[in-house]
Order: C-alpha cells, then sequence, then structure tokens
C-alpha cells in the first residue's frame, strides 16, 4: 500500500471501473470492426476499427471516453456498412 500512496502523492491515480469497463468494451467493438473491414475489403469500418481499438490511450476522462466512443460507434454504423449491392 505504500507504493500507491507513494504513487498518488505523485499525481497518478489507478483508472475507476467506468473508464475500465469502457476501454475494454471500446477496443473489442473496435477490433470486431477492424476484422469486418479486413474482411469485407471496406476501408472506413478497418479504419474506425483501429481508432476505437488506439483512443482510450490518449484520453483520461471517463466522459470523454465514453463520448468519443460513442460518437465512433455511430459513424461506424452510418459509413462503416457495404453500400455496395448484393451480388
Amino acid at each position: 500500500m505504500d507504493n500507491l500512496k507513494m504513487l498518488e502523492s505523485m499525481g497518478l491515480t489507478l483508472p475507476s471501473l467506468a473508464y475500465l469497463i469502457g476501454t475494454i468494451l471500446f477496443s473489442v467493438i473496435g477490433y470486431a470492426s477492424y476484422r469486418y473491414g479486413k474482411k469485407a475489403s471496406i476501408r472506413t469500418a478497418k479504419w474506425i476499427g483501429i481508432a476505437l481499438m488506439i483512443y482510450p490511450y490518449a484520453i483520461s476522462e471517463t466522459w470523454l471516453m465514453y463520448a468519443v466512443g460513442s460518437g465512433l460507434c455511430v459513424g461506424l454504423l452510418i459509413y462503416g456498412t457495404d453500400k455496395r449491392a448484393p451480388r
């Protein structure tokens, strides 16, 4: 416990449970989107998937992480589908 107090005195804190759940959730969605985009050759889905996997490392606020992740998921629903006619 002394190590935890020492880290807190240096300004470092552990992330909340909501933050960890959000990171895992959006990373799994991003991985699935990346795989789908790669398999179906849909570049938009692939790049949104990469963004979903990487952005939690750049954002430290929980509410902002959920806002950005939700926005990326909406973008995935709108732009990440295959718009071509079935063959």
